[in-house]
């Protein structure tokens, strides 16, 4: 269940739209009636059928993804303003973004430029690097949870199953099983598709797929089935461009990174290999969270 639109969360954010639902939540767009600002909320979505452990499981992986988000600061990681709770579900209050995400782009134009591919891939790994050096790990970066603010900013968001040191929460740093793969299939690393354990480097590869999709239109290990995807993203060599721009770019966004997690760059070095300016989106406003 959820407030549904014209409704009101924790009393005082009002409603407008919903922005985006998935499997853990549903994300508003709502007026925050007490400072007279537009948000984004991010609301639990419960199950009458849902037991008792699997609804504190979520309340804790919700309550992580605000203490995710906050512990970075950086203007490329979507800012957190409140966490509340509404009928004892919890409740993330977040910056709103003015601009469609990347998904949204490449689903209305299929590719974009491998110039504006590179500036917002540069930006992207400014943003992760700063949630590195604090011991966070975003482990699902991909076209849909980056967002394209008109004014140029570029904002990562969504911290569903990001990873912390030292969670502050009392529970353990890692909430999935050993072995258990989480994250969306086609911008998955080698190693986390062998179920080990994830890094920094893993982020910086699903940079280099999301960058792939970008400018390909298409995620460079998907196949026909789960299981063969799993299996080009750990054994098959990174595909090249099939039609490289003939146009001059300062840089060329960068393509999966080598299938060894040392061999990639970190995210602090990885934005000179993206470097290079596009052209702004605008458009749709989204909220900090997609899901």
């Amino acid at each position: 269940m959820s407030s549904g639109e014209n409704g009101r969360l924790a009393g005082r954010y009002r409603i407008v739209r919903q922005l985006g639902r998935g499997g853990m939540g549903v994300v508003w767009r709502a007026v925050d009636e007490v400072l007279g600002r537009e948000v984004a909320v991010k609301e639990l979505r419960t199950y009458s059928d849902a037991a008792a452990p699997e609804l504190a499981d979520l309340r804790l992986r919700m309550t992580r993804e605000a203490r995710a988000a906050a512990r970075v600061r950086h203007p490329g990681v979507v800012a957190v303003h409140d966490v509340t709770e509404h009928e004892g579900r919890p409740v993330i209050v977040m910056e709103l973004v003015e601009g469609p995400s990347l998904d949204d782009v490449l689903a209305e134009r299929g590719t974009i430029d491998p110039a504006e591919a590179a500036r917002i891939g540069a930006r992207v790994l400014e943003a992760l690097a700063a949630a590195h050096d604090v011991g966070v790990l975003h482990r699902d970066v991909k076209p849909g949870n980056i967002l394209l603010d008109s004014s140029g900013r570029i904002v990562l968001t969504d911290f569903g199953i990001a990873t912390m040191e030292d969670p502050g929460d009392g529970s353990a740093t890692h909430l999935t099983r050993s072995g258990e793969i989480v994250g969306s299939l086609d911008f998955l690393a080698p190693e986390r598709a062998q179920g080990q354990d994830p890094g920094p480097a893993s982020d910086v590869w699903a940079v280099g797929a999301t960058l792939y999709a970008a400018v390909e239109g298409a995620s460079p290990f998907r196949r026909t089935s789960t299981w063969s995807t799993l299996a080009a993203i750990v054994t098959e060599p990174s595909p090249s461009p099939s039609a490289p721009d003939p146009r001059p770019a300062p840089a060329p966004p960068p393509r999966q990174g080598p299938h060894r997690p040392p061999d990639r760059p970190r995210g602090g070095a990885a934005p000179r290999h993206a470097g290079g300016a596009g052209t702004g989106t605008g458009g749709r406003r989204h909220g900090g969270s997609r899901s």
